[in-house]
């Protein structure tokens, strides 16, 4: 009898108990993907030992039980060998472990990701044996755990401001894309990351892919065993790239793509060609089942174009995320946003979900729900909280789009020391919903997600604190459609 760990599984050690994620609360799912197949789970201390003798290749239950007699030298080595046995076939059922009479039996049932295989009504009928759903959410178990102490799960690293794109909505200002981070900086950040238990890297830039060391980094997120999602335009996708990424299971990319139409497309990026580079790179990723998800930012440009990509991916299998919350530059200036919908633009974009989207609403409807249950007390987003983003000259922001709010710096100081000492990021860490009153009385509140950095960079003056009208009429917007939508629906029902 032979176990081992699934390739796509993530475990952490924390002592007096473990983690155990496959990656599917980080991670891109298919459009065909079951929507309440959970991905994560807490074992107690003893479980943690046991699953600590399990490797990502097939051990005997012989070898891993004499493993796990170490730790437990008064137990008997036969209860030992039988424990871990009905431990592992119970972690097999959850789908972290996988079992086989033999070692090819291990691999060939450590099944990956494919777009080739995975059918809605094969989803549909995958079922664990035991209970995945935590009482506590992860962050509020580690939280807790830790009396309170914020536990970094989460880091965003753009390892280069250098992009062969000059998407007009781009948050990030154009001028500021010369550089890249120097190798010696991000493997630092990898030791001083595993260092503190990390869980997920999303690597992005610029264009990730421009610099020179890409590969060596995938190669080095892996030897961590991290679990990393890529944020890029696919244009620089090449085999060696693409080797890399087949041969990293947990690895997840997302790519922006606007239009179906290559004028338009390009005319957003202001790139010629970029449209039929990308395309190509997404397809090619479906073929080597990498997963991904498309992001579609809905502009002036492509308004009446986008639900052609969504037609599009969805034959494909692959999500896509269309947004209309276009952002401002994070030094405060808003040519940008000469290219967002105008509130009357969105409020016909959302009607006509009505009729294209009803899962749309229905999402909307679930997310209003557990917006319902948020405290005045809770904290306002991840930033600070569970997550921060580096840049590729080492600076630290509490996320990728609030970059004039500097919280410390990697070539001066520790991640760890300023993740836990910094003035800033306690300042932010000790804000909670309750500081933002209009927010926390507002009507419409469970359908809007306050925002600081939108607020921020939006504001001359980068004050957090001033909330952003735009959003809060979105919000209301969907309120209304949503309430109309759900009324007419009960109508149908009770005819």
């Amino acid at each position: 009898m032979f176990f081992k760990l699934k390739s796509n599984v993530i475990f952490r050690n924390y002592v007096s108990f473990g983690y155990i994620t496959d990656n599917r609360n980080f991670g891109y799912r298919q459009t065909s993907h079951h929507e309440n197949f959970i991905g994560d789970k807490i074992l107690s201390e003893s479980g943690a030992v046991f699953l600590s003798a399990l490797e990502k290749l097939p051990l005997s239950i012989e070898d891993i039980a004499k493993k796990i007699n170490v730790k437990f030298e008064d137990v008997d080595y036969s209860i030992i060998k039988n424990d871990a046995i009905e431990f592992f076939y119970m972690l097999e059922n959850d789908g972290f472990v996988v079992s086989g009479n033999t070692m090819q039996d291990c691999f060939d049932k450590d099944t990956k990701f494919s777009y080739k295989t995975i059918e809605p009504e094969m989803v549909e009928g995958i079922q664990s044996m035991t209970e995945l759903h935590m009482q506590k959410s992860t962050q509020d178990f580690f939280d807790e755990f830790n009396n309170g102490k914020p536990h970094l799960t989460n880091l965003h690293i753009e390892i280069t401001s250098k992009c062969n794109e000059r998407c007009l909505h781009c948050y990030i200002p154009h001028d500021y894309k010369e550089s890249s981070i120097k190798p010696e900086l991000f493997y630092n950040i990898l030791e001083q990351s595993k260092n503190m238990n990390l869980l997920h890297l999303t690597i992005s830039g610029g264009e990730p892919m421009l610099h020179k060391d890409f590969c060596n980094f995938l190669k080095k997120c892996k030897e961590y065993d991290f679990s990393v999602n890529v944020l890029s335009n696919l244009t620089a996708l090449n085999a060696e790239i693409l080797a890399e990424m087949r041969a990293y299971p947990l690895l997840g990319v997302q790519v922006s793509l606007y239009s179906m139409k290559p004028e338009i497309h390009d005319e957003i990026t202001q790139s010629i060609g970029s449209f039929e580079k990308t395309k190509i790179g997404i397809l090619k990723l479906v073929e080597n089942d990498i997963p991904l998800q498309i992001s579609c930012p809905i502009l002036q440009q492509n308004k009446n174009s986008y639900p052609e990509v969504i037609q599009w991916a969805k034959k494909l299998k692959i999500n896509v995320g269309d947004d209309f919350g276009i952002i401002a530059r994070y030094n405060h200036t808003t040519q940008n946003l000469k290219f967002r919908l105008s509130l009357d633009e969105i409020y016909e974009l959302i009607k006509k979900k009505k009729k294209t989207d009803p899962k749309y609403f229905e999402q909307l409807e679930k997310t209003a729900e557990k917006k319902r249950n948020i405290s005045p007390s809770d904290y306002i987003c991840s930033v600070c909280s569970s997550s921060i983003c580096i840049t590729e000259c080492g600076n630290v922001y509490p996320c990728a789009g609030w970059q004039d709010y500097l919280i410390g710096n990697l070539k001066t100081t520790s991640l760890k020391d300023i993740w836990e000492n910094s003035d800033r990021v306690n300042y932010l860490r000790g804000l909670r919903n309750q500081d933002f009153p209009k927010c926390v009385n507002c009507p419409d509140k469970e359908f809007c997600t306050m925002c600081m950095v939108r607020n921020a960079n939006e504001d001359p003056l980068g004050n957090p604190f001033t909330v952003n009208e735009y959003f809060c009429r979105i919000a209301k917007i969907n309120r209304q459609i949503a309430s109309e939508w759900r009324e007419k629906l009960n109508h149908l029902q009770h005819q």
